[in-house]
């Protein structure tokens, strides 16, 4: 073994307690690496095979009525693989001792199987046998939260008539991978279920023999997406087309793909802030072994070794360190992502969802740590091998000590001899102590960036769930009927209230740019003072920040996210196409922006959207509120009523996100408190090590003099309070603009925005994981202050 490797592993062993701290903190930052891009490889290899297998398709149509021939024009289109036309009918359902309304959606599949589009893998049962017309395929999702199995029954209205459909297998498909109805922008799996019936059965019953309503293909390689969606609307416009769409629009695969840039992000924002806190404190380390090695250097070199050797010997110290970190972290990481996986498979249905970690994961993380150690300990190492011998020889100058700023203004008086003993040493090494101070500022800012998506979740549910969804159920009839419907409504027993609703799916375009959406008609009730709600307003419409936003009298309010996609602004002209009746095409203006956080929404007011249609005064829905003592009673007539196509209540879906966002923000908020005390605690330890050191002598000086324990810990100790508590409000701000960064990552997003909202308490919760991390790490170094061999620090040479 060579003479300077004996070194290093004897240098590695007198710091093993800076050192471990080091390596933790390296481990802590590759461990979230590794993590959030294993899980993030395992759903994307997942998602690719599970499609590609189960032949996910790559365009989707809807029409109201459209006969077969149809579907077998649009298989001759140029690029078109494979076509398969279905119907789809959305439907209420019944189940035995519950009261609440159920939503099920009845998918057609051939009777007779073999390869299909959206291929479906039975989990358990059976395939529908041929002619059997009560016969289908459950979701598992649903399955799993009611209890169901193959053998059970649900009651469902189809068609305006009641029918008992028995469950013959369990399944699942890429088409429902993240399962959500459409009606609200979260998955409730307890309210909404899949279901798949045999094709001629389901047909018979919808009166559809011959048709079909929903049609989906595939492309061959190379064949243009866009040429074949516009040769497709223009094949399904007279059967009433609602666009063809690619599956970047899919509803499931679209928010696979956010929870994917998510992953991305937090793989990328989180392990940098862990990995510079690792640098800086290799830098503050390293920097002390050569400080209190100048003489050893300047012998080495006497001795013949070059520049480059002695460079590359305290390189190999951080090298070493990273080395041995990265591997726990590796560790740590394969763990924690397998965690994470099992969260994702709880709500992501695939088949089977594996951690798969590629070597180039591991690899690159511990890659990325190396880096960071290098860049850290650059500086140090380079004045270590520039240092010259004779220089080196001599001890380093001692420190000037010069009064304070505070003591300059005659405020010194005021405070006791060790608070100025205290000031002075933090002051005559400024950036030290910045250094210092900075450590502390990224372990708070991950505090609280782990704690601001809880509080901006928390928020966009409080805004959406109780300012936005005023009502307590929403309906939604299977087409659009005269506004007297209404009134039957209100009339039944239970329900307080009855406002009016209108949805028309509609292309909006400027230029050549265009959006998919649907305008929402809204009844605009009675105007109140600015910024106050509408007296008669159930549904609300609201910006970010809580502020009621009026629905202008013509033109439309448009979304911000919409309007910059669009590239308009309020008193541009837009052009919309009508998507059902008679399909017009107006020009309407922009009359108003909401800056809103779900969706790429578009309102109008209900009489002018009417207007704009051209179908009279008709309504395709209503928000209700509904007396609590009687929503059994009115959920049950709702159920019964043939024009219902379903029933989505607020508190079930607030109840349902609820339970999602608490199982992962659990698992979330305890990983980051763990990381963020290991950073704490890492930074004043060592801070307070490398403090006790260097200042040894003086130390055992001021006890020598009759100092007791308690002072000279005060003084030592003191420093490191001043530099703890300048660090917190540092990151505070060094948190809010991670936070900020993770909103701007969200504002491209249609499915919902980040508000920037921390709340005051997570700021102190921060500021007292820091705190208390400090406190135990100060401990630790108070019993080597109460340890401080006397005469044997005395003897000791600077």
């Amino acid at each position: 073994m060579r003479a300077l490797t004996r070194k290093l592993w004897r240098d590695l062993w007198q710091m093993r307690g800076p050192a471990l701290a080091i390596m933790m903190v390296v481990a802590a930052g590759v461990a979230v690496f590794v993590a959030s891009r294993s899980a993030l490889d395992s759903l994307e290899l997942t998602r690719a095979s599970y499609y590609e297998e189960y032949r996910f398709a790559h365009v989707f149509a809807r029409a109201r009525r459209a006969p077969e021939s149809v579907g077998r024009r649009a298989a001759e289109l140029p690029g078109v693989v494979q076509v398969q036309t279905r119907v789809i009918m959305d439907v209420t359902l019944a189940l035995d001792g519950v009261t609440e309304p159920l939503t099920g959606r009845l998918i057609s599949i051939p009777e007779r199987r073999g390869p299909m589009l959206n291929d479906l893998y039975l989990r358990e049962g059976r395939t529908i046998e041929p002619g059997r017309d009560d016969e289908v395929l459950l979701g598992e999702a649903f399955a799993e939260k009611r209890g169901l199995r193959p053998g059970d029954s649900v009651e469902a209205v189809v068609n305006g008539r009641k029918r008992r459909l028995r469950i013959v297998g369990l399944a699942l498909s890429p088409e429902y991978v993240y399962q959500i109805s459409g009606s609200s922008p979260w998955p409730d799996d307890e309210r909404f279920a899949v279901m798949w019936m045999g094709s001629e059965a389901l047909r018979a019953a919808l009166d559809m023999r011959g048709a079909f309503n929903d049609l989906t293909l595939t492309l061959a390689q190379g064949a243009s997406e866009g040429d074949v969606i516009a040769a497709l609307d223009r094949l399904l416009a007279p059967y009433g087309g609602l666009s063809a769409h690619g599956r970047d629009r899919q509803i499931s695969d679209q928010f696979l793909s956010d929870e994917f840039r998510q992953l991305r992000s937090t793989g990328t924002i989180v392990p940098t802030l862990f990995l510079a806190v690792a640098a800086f404190l290799l830098n503050v380390v390293v920097s002390r072994v050569i400080s209190t090695q100048r003489t050893q250097i300047a012998t080495l070199k006497a001795f013949g070794y070059s520049n480059w050797a002695i460079g590359q010997h305290y390189l190999e110290m951080a090298l070493v360190l990273v080395l041995a970190g990265s591997a726990a972290g590796v560790g740590v990481g394969l763990w924690l992502g397998g965690g994470m996986t099992r969260l994702y498979a709880a709500y992501y249905r695939f088949p089977v969802l594996e951690l798969r970690v590629t070597a180039g994961t591991a690899a690159l993380g511990a890659l990325i740590s190396v880096a960071a150690a290098t860049i850290g300990v650059a500086i140090a190492v380079l004045r270590a091998a520039r240092l010259p011998p004779a220089e080196a020889m001599r001890p380093e100058a001692p420190a000037r000590y010069r009064p304070t700023l505070i003591e300059r203004l005659g405020l010194g008086r005021l405070m006791t001899p060790a608070a100025r003993m205290v000031l002075r040493n933090v002051s005559r090494r400024p950036l030290r102590a910045l250094l210092a101070a900075s450590g502390v500022a990224l372990a708070v800012s991950i505090v609280v960036v782990g704690r601001f998506s809880e509080d901006a979740t928390h928020y966009m549910v409080n805004l959406q769930f109780r300012l936005v969804q005023g009502e307590d159920a929403a309906v939604f009839f299977y087409r659009a009927v005269p506004r007297a419907a209404l009134t039957e409504l209100a009339s039944v027993p239970g329900v307080l209230r009855a406002e009016p609703l209108r949805a028309a799916p509609v292309i909006l375009r400027v230029g050549h740019r265009e959006h998919r959406t649907a305008i929402l008609g809204l009844a605009r009730g009675s105007a109140g003072p600015p910024g106050a709600a509408p007296d008669a307003s159930l549904h609300r419409t609201v910006d970010r920040h809580g502020a009621f936003v009026p629905i202008p009298d013509e033109g439309l309010l448009l979304g911000a996210y919409l309007a910059r996609k669009l590239g308009v602004r309020p008193g541009d002209e837009l052009t919309v196409e009508v998507l059902e009746g008679h399909r017009p095409v107006r020009q309407v203006p922009v009359a108003a922006l909401i800056d809103d956080l779900v969706g790429a929404s578009a309102t109008m007011d209900l009489d002018a959207l009417n207007r704009l249609l051209g179908e009279g005064d008709v309504i395709s829905g209503a928000y209700l509120a509904v007396d609590r003592l009687g929503e059994e009673a009115v959920y049950a007539q709702l159920k019964r009523t043939p024009a219902v196509a379903g029933v989505s209540t607020t508190r079930a879906a607030l109840e349902s996100f609820d339970k999602i966002m608490g199982e992962n923000l659990g698992v979330m908020r305890t990983v980051q408190l763990v990381f963020s005390s290991i950073i704490a605690f890492a930074v004043v330890f060592n801070k307070a090590r490398i403090a006790l050191a260097e200042r040894s002598r003086e130390l055992a000086s001021l006890r020598v003099l009759g100092f007791t324990r308690a002072e000279v810990s005060r003084i030592l100790l003191g420093e490191l309070g001043v530099t703890t508590l300048a660090g917190i409000p540092l990151g505070m701000g060094l948190g809010y603009y991670f936070a900020w960064a993770m909103c701007q990552a969200y504002e491209d997003t249609e499915m919902f925005r980040f508000p920037l909202i921390i709340h005051p308490s997570t700021y102190a919760y921060a500021a007292l994981v820091v705190l208390v991390s400090a406190a135990l790490s100060a401990l630790v170094v108070r019993r080597r202050i109460d340890q401080l061999d006397l005469v044997g620090v005395l003897k000791t040479r600077d």
